[in-house]
């Protein structure tokens, strides 16, 4: 599963089409998706996983949030 995954960064090109935000605003998404990555990353850790499965919402995370959005968020 962890190479497949890797295989999915390494290709990565853009984000997909989330039917919760059909909108071509995209601000909006930019939350839950840095919501999901440090879930995530928070959750493989806990258990002893490979941490590596959440590196693909940080992917998306970056292609909708502004860098001082994800720095503010970061140091609060």
């Amino acid at each position: 599963m962890a190479e497949d995954i890797k295989t999915k960064i390494k290709t990565y090109q853009t984000s997909f089409f989330d039917r919760h935000f059909p909108n071509q605003n995209q601000t909006r998404n930019c939350w839950p998706n840095y919501l999901d990555f440090h879930h995530c990353e928070n959750t493989m850790t806990a258990k002893g996983g490979d941490v590596s499965v959440s590196k693909w919402y940080g992917h998306v995370d970056k292609s909708f949030c502004t860098i001082s959005w994800v720095s503010a968020w970061d140091d609060r």
